[in-house]
C-alpha cells in the first residue's frame, strides 16, 4: 500500500516525538511492503512565528490532500501566560478539527500489566481496564457563540449541539461497541442542560437499531467519580466536546503516564492521530519526552486503514519495551531512563 501521510509535527516535544514515531512506521512500512511518503507541514506556535498563522493554508491543503495526519503537539508557555493574545496554537487545532470534518475524538484508556504499580490507582480498580471515549470534537461551547457584554463585566460561552452531531458520533459509538462488548454509556448533564437532553433523548431514539447493544445513561459528574473507583467497568463512552475534553484527560492517567496513550480524530474522510499529552515545553530538546504514545498513535493509523498486523507489530514492540525497561525518565523509578531517541531506535530494532 502506498501511504501519503500529512507530518505536523508542531511544538515543545512534538518534534521529538514524531521523529520517533517515524523511525517506526518506516521499519513497518518496510516490513510490511508498504511505501510511505511523509509530508511535512506546520501548525501551532511553530506556524505562527513562521507565517503568523496557527493553521495555514498551505498546512489544509497538505492535509487534505493526505491519507492521514500524524501530529505532535501545540501549544507554547508565551501564549497560554498572555490572556491578551489575539492568535493562539489551539486556535489551529480547533479550525483544524472543523476544516477536516474531525468529529469524532477516539480516545482509548487500558493498562499495561508491567506498569500496574506505577499507576495512582490501586492495582484492584484498574486491572483489566480496558475503555474507549468518543468525544464529539466540532460542536458545543468551544464552537458556539462566545463573547465579551456590560463593557466586559460579563462573558458568555454559548453551547449549542444538533440532532444531527449527536447523531453522527452516537452511529460510531454504537458501530465500536458492537465489535468489542456491546456495552455503550452516554455521558451527558441531562437534568440540567438542554443539549444534554438533545444528547439523551437522540440516543434513545437509536437503541432500537442496535439491539445488542446495551446502552446506559449516566450523568458526567458521577462517571467523573466512578472512573477513578471502577475504570474497568466501562467499556465504551461517547460524550459532547467539553465533559469528553476533561474525562479523557482524567482517565488518561490510570495507565501511569500520560507519555503512553494514543487517540485519533476522526471524520468521514480523513483521520488525524495524536498522542494525548501536551507539548510538554519544559522538557523540549532535553531528549527525556515519552515517544511511546505517540508511536501507539502510529498503530493505530495503520489499524484504520485496515493494517492490522501492522498496528499489531508496533503494540508488540512497546509491550516489548515496557517489560524489558526501556523507557523514559517518566516510568524508569530509579531505574536506569533511556532517552526519546534510544527508546524511539529501540521500539523501531524491534518491531
Amino acid at each position: 500500500m502506498k501511504l501519503n501521510i500529512a507530518l505536523l509535527a508542531g511544538d515543545g516535544i512534538g518534534p521529538e516525538v514524531i521523529d520517533q514515531a517515524v523511525k517506526v512506521c518506516d521499519v513497518v512500512a518496510t516490513k510490511f511492503n508498504h511505501e510511505i511518503n511523509w509530508k511535512p507541514a506546520l501548525t501551532g506556535a511553530a506556524a505562527i512565528d513562521a507565517v503568523g498563522e496557527p493553521y495555514p493554508d498551505e498546512t489544509h491543503e497538505i492535509c487534505k490532500s493526505s491519507d492521514a495526519v500524524l501530529f505532535g503537539a501545540i501549544g507554547h508557555p508565551r501564549f497560554d501566560n498572555d490572556p491578551s493574545a489575539k492568535v493562539r496554537p489551539e486556535q489551529g487545532l480547533l479550525k483544524m478539527r472543523k476544516a477536516l470534518g474531525l468529529f469524532a475524538n477516539v480516545r482509548p484508556t487500558f493498562t499495561f500489566p508491567s506498569l500496574l504499580e506505577k499507576s495512582p490507582l490501586k492495582r484492584e480498580r484498574i486491572e483489566g481496564t480496558d475503555l474507549v471515549f468518543l468525544r464529539e470534537l466540532t460542536g458545543g461551547i468551544y464552537f458556539g457563540e462566545k463573547g465579551r457584554r456590560d463593557d466586559g463585566e460579563t462573558a458568555y460561552d454559548n453551547c449549542v449541539y444538533t440532532r444531527a452531531e449527536v447523531k453522527r458520533l452516537a452511529v460510531k459509538g454504537f458501530e465500536l461497541a458492537m465489535t468489542r462488548s456491546k456495552k455503550l454509556c452516554c455521558v451527558d448533564k441531562a437534568n440540567v442542560l438542554e443539549t444534554s437532553r438533545l444528547w439523551r433523548e437522540t440516543v434513545q431514539a437509536m437503541e432500537k437499531d442496535y439491539p445488542e447493544v446495551e446502552v446506559t445513561y449516566e450523568f458526567v459528574d458521577a462517571v467523573a467519580m466512578r472512573l477513578v473507583q471502577w475504570p474497568n467497568s466501562y467499556d465504551v463512552l461517547i460524550t459532547e466536546n467539553l465533559f469528553g475534553d476533561i474525562l479523557t484527560d482524567e482517565a488518561s492517567v490510570i495507565s501511569g503516564s500520560m507519555g503512553l496513550m494514543p487517540s485519533a480524530s476522526l471524520g468521514s474522510d480523513i483521520g488525524l492521530f495524536e498522542p494525548i499529552h501536551g507539548s510538554y515545553p519544559q522538557a523540549t530538546g532535553l531528549n527525556i519526552a515519552n515517544p511511546m504514545a505517540t508511536v501507539l498513535s502510529a498503530a493505530m493509523m495503520f489499524e484504520n486503514f485496515g493494517l492490522q498486523e501492522e498496528g499489531k507489530a508496533i503494540r508488540e514492540a512497546v509491550n516489548k519495551a515496557l517489560n524489558e525497561g526501556i523507557v523514559t525518565e517518566d516510568l524508569a523509578d530509579g531505574g536506569k531512563a533511556y532517552g526519546t531517541k534510544e527508546v524511539g531506535d529501540w521500539l523501531a530494532a524491534n518491531v
